[in-house]
């Protein structure tokens, strides 16, 4: 048993003064504050002065980072992308696939169902060695593709690209054991509205995204039972003030929420706080859409099956933006500052709102009985220190 205490702590409800957190098993089991009583006084407790306890970051969309994709076969893949999310304040992801031929994504689903099944063991979280302590732990996988727009694909290869199916998606439900969380869809496509009502109904969070589609056939999705788009403005119809296209529903539709690439580069900052200001604090989710080149020095790349160049930055594959190598600490400082929120809102962009979207209760909030999965924050927000169930990453 451990106790951390720290100047405040941000709550889904607001900021706590004074307090710290009790921590057994990888889990909370009290929560108190200077004001109240002392944590029991045989525990040892982590004291960080006037820095904040925030709670751990999910992203909902990452390809890769450290010089590696999700979908590589190596087995040090997943492990350095793992550390290099900790270290950025990511304490849980879905790992996200890129439109690839059929059996490489069969292969990619099932390794990613064992990583997830083996980061749930029980007892993993305490008793993780030091080659795996405090590293973030994959929840669920996110399918991009291949049920897309060929018109609004981005860098998705084309001859991949399927019609949405329910035969093909069994076949990746198989493959990953169930595991799949959420699923980006054109809800245009033919096929599309039986392909979203059929994922909903298994608990899989629908989200709208590479579409082309107009108004009418975004609300469709919706009715269907989308309730998420994808990198919103991106690889989607433009909103025009005639022809709203599926901006329009995912911006005025309150079952709908939306995540954003919030670097500076997938969207111009007013275009940020446009979608700030339309979604809210509840609705408005932080991804990175982070690539194996993040934290990696310019230079060649690989996106799933295909190479791509980084430089000053950006991510580009034929001409077009092929994800980001944006951190979600970054993304959440980027968010505060585009729109003029608190850092406890762009924070909870990062942890509350995406565990919402996912369906994952245990994360995304410090709360007794939730994973002790949390951050130790400057005041500006930058991660100075990440604990993934009660243990340290290792820096």
């Amino acid at each position: 048993m451990k106790a951390f205490r720290a100047a405040r702590l941000l709550t889904s409800n607001g900021v706590l003064d004074h307090p710290w957190l009790l921590v057994e098993d990888g889990r909370i089991v009290e929560i108190g504050t200077r004001d109240s009583h002392a944590p029991p006084a045989e525990v040892d407790v982590s004291d960080f002065g006037a820095a904040l306890i925030g709670p751990g970051y999910l992203d909902l969309h990452i390809h890769g980072s450290a010089g590696y994709d999700v979908m590589d076969d190596a087995a040090e893949a997943l492990p350095a992308i793992e550390g290099f999310l900790a270290r950025h304040g990511v304490t849980s992801y879905l790992p996200t696939t890129v439109t690839a031929p059929m059996e490489k994504t069969l292969r990619a689903l099932e390794r990613l169902a064992d990583a997830i099944e083996e980061a749930a063991r029980p007892g993993t979280t305490s008793t993780r060695d030091e080659k795996t302590a405090g590293r973030a732990v994959p929840l669920g996988i996110h399918l991009e593709g291949p049920f897309i727009s060929h018109a609004r694909r981005g860098v998705h290869p084309p001859e991949n690209l399927l019609a949405p199916s329910l035969e093909i998606f069994e076949r990746l439900w198989q493959a990953a054991r169930g595991h799949i969380r959420l699923l980006t869809i054109a809800p245009e496509l033919d096929g599309a509205l039986e392909l979203i009502a059929a994922a909903a109904g298994r608990g899989v969070c629908v989200s709208l995204g590479h579409s082309n589609a107009e108004l009418a056939e975004a609300e469709r999705g919706i009715s269907a039972g989308a309730r998420h788009a994808t990198h919103t403005f991106n690889a989607m119809r433009p909103l025009g003030h005639r022809d709203p296209g599926i901006l329009g529903a995912v911006l005025t539709d309150s079952r709908v929420s939306a995540d954003i690439i919030s670097d500076g580069i997938h969207l111009d900052p007013a275009i940020v706080k446009l979608v700030a200001e339309a979604k809210g604090t509840e609705q408005t989710v932080l991804i990175t859409d982070a690539t194996s080149a993040t934290g990696m020095p310019d230079g060649q790349y690989h996106l799933g099956s295909f190479d791509v160049e980084v430089k000053n930055g950006r991510v580009m594959s034929h001409g077009s933006l092929a994800g980001s190598v944006l951190t979600m600490d970054l993304a959440v400082q980027n968010l505060a500052k585009f729109t003029g929120w608190d850092l406890a809102q762009a924070v909870s962009a990062a942890s509350r709102n995406p565990a919402r979207v996912a369906g994952i209760e245990n994360r995304g909030a410090l709360k007794v009985c939730s994973a002790a999965d949390f951050l130790v924050l400057s005041p500006e927000g930058q991660v100075m220190r990440t604990f993934v169930g009660g243990v340290e990453c290792l820096r």
